[in-house]
């Protein structure tokens, strides 16, 4: 198992609770687990879906808080290890540089360096890729005109450290994403001003941050079974408003700003600052418990500016539309670098695998690359739920291949004629700026499968294994 983050401890419990006769490592390339919620360190860093569908379907998630903070997160997945004695099987500063697959040993060789000098080998029959998506080393930072003008302190969230002050400053912050969302009110207490300049608004969403009926249900039924219902309750809601939304678009966008007006009341331009061009969910929608961010402009500590950026200057920066916005400390919440695969280099019998001419198969593995799965989360909804899934998809090939005493599995892809299309439907700029170098997904099953957690639960659970696309051997 490749990572332990959220993916990597989900497919440790799969497999050693269902194939209880293996063994099994997690190589882990940094010095701790968690993945994003050990790695990050900006202030108000918190979950963006709800914690009953982000926590594992295994470990039920017991803290009030739905949307819960990093800190809180991350307690959780270190509870989860220990509870089910994960912990001894993650090493830790692995960084796997080459993954590569033998047909006459039917085994996977990973090659991880320990020094400039010294490697070693890891083997494995199965791989399980949990690694994430995106470049630990470098978020996005565009070509700024001026940047080495301005005379105060420019960071990006990524690189944000515990020591930087922003008591009583001006602050800007460029972007619109779940990060400024983030950001904004956790740091709006502290700050002189803090203000979001963005090209353009973004869908947000307000709710309280605790579920009333989870809470009742946690009070009268066991630990398990009020999880579950709850966990199930916030899958079908989901589910529900996500099928609004893609269905009746106009209506969702009338009904999302009109939520932000009703918050905000009085006295700001919706249409200017609050009203995306783009239709509900061609890029994932911000959620802000308890209203917070608003509450932070309402305040007057928090400002919104719907503009180009022209160049910094030495006191901050200059709008397209002439303005000026001075700061002590600009905060580039541009976004991320996706990094396939953590830039692991694959081959398959000293073939090099080029991922951008591989086809995903029911999202978990990709044609041609035999004994080898992948988690990847939802853009819409929890990134847990696909990857509990998933984890259990390897789990039920595990344990076929055994019952027949096969040792290799690899999807084959024989419509040649199949229409391809990106493995993305989504504009967010992060997948834009790389949707070229990405694997691509097909136009029927099972290289199609629909962002819907119903439709992956039934697909991944009981669908046949051999379906005359994967091959056993």
């Amino acid at each position: 198992i490749i990572g332990a983050g959220i993916s990597g401890i989900s497919s440790a419990y799969f497999v050693q609770d269902k194939c209880p006769n293996k063994t099994y490592a997690i190589l882990e390339g940094r010095s701790n687990l968690g993945g994003t919620w050990d790695f990050f360190k900006y202030p108000g860093l918190r979950s963006d879906s709800d914690m009953y569908t982000m926590g594992f379907k295994f470990n039920p998630w017991t803290n009030t808080k739905a949307v819960s903070s990093g800190e809180s997160i991350l307690q959780y997945l270190n509870d989860t290890v220990d509870k089910f004695d994960i912990r001894k099987n993650i090493v830790f500063n692995q960084r796997v540089k080459n993954a590569s697959w033998s047909s006459e040993t039917n085994l996977w060789t990973l090659t991880v360096p320990q020094s400039a000098t010294e490697t070693i080998t890891y083997t494995a029959n199965f791989i399980s890729m949990c690694i994430g998506y995106y470049d630990y080393e470098n978020g996005y930072t565009p070509e700024f005109v001026g940047r080495e003008n301005f005379k105060g302190q420019i960071v990006h969230p990524q690189k944000w450290t515990e020591d930087i002050d922003y008591l009583g400053k001006k602050v800007i912050v460029i972007g619109s994403g779940a990060t400024a969302m983030t950001l904004i009110p956790a740091m709006a207490e502290k700050v002189e001003s803090i203000t979001m300049v963005q090209r353009s608004p973004t869908y947000i969403v307000s709710d309280t941050d605790e579920d009333k009926l989870a809470l009742l249900m946690n009070k009268i039924l066991p630990a398990q079974l009020a999880y579950r219902a709850t966990r199930w309750k916030k899958i079908l809601h989901f589910n529900f408003l996500y099928w609004m939304a893609i269905t009746f678009p106009d209506l969702a966008k009338k009904d999302m700003i009109g939520g932000i007006a009703k918050e905000l009341g009085k006295g700001y331009d919706i249409d200017k600052h609050f009203t995306p061009k783009y239709l509900p969910w061609s890029q994932r929608v911000c959620f802000v418990p308890n209203g917070d961010f608003f509450t932070a402009m309402k305040n007057n500590k928090a400002f919104v500016e719907t503009d180009t950026i022209e160049t910094f200057t030495e006191k901050g920066l200059r709008l397209g539309s002439g303005k000026e916005l001075e700061a002590d400390m600009i905060v580039t919440a541009t976004g991320l670098v996706m990094k396939f695969f953590g830039g692991i280099e694959f081959e398959v019998d000293g073939k090099p695998i080029d991922f951008r001419e591989r086809v995903a198969y029911k999202s978990a593995m990709f044609n041609g690359i035999p004994n080898m799965t992948m988690s990847f989360g939802y853009v819409n909804a929890s990134w847990t739920l696909k990857c509990d899934l998933t984890s259990e998809f390897l789990t039920r090939l595990i344990r076929h291949m055994d019952a027949k005493g096969l040792k290799k599995c690899q999807a084959v892809l024989n419509d040649k004629d199949m229409p391809l299309t990106d493995w993305f439907d989504f504009s967010s700029s992060y997948v834009q700026r790389v949707l070229k170098n990405l694997p691509k997904r097909g136009t029927k099953a099972p290289w199609h499968t629909k962002p819907w957690y119903l439709s992956d639960y039934t697909t991944i659970k009981f669908s046949k294994l051999e379906d005359g696309v994967m091959e056993f051997s």
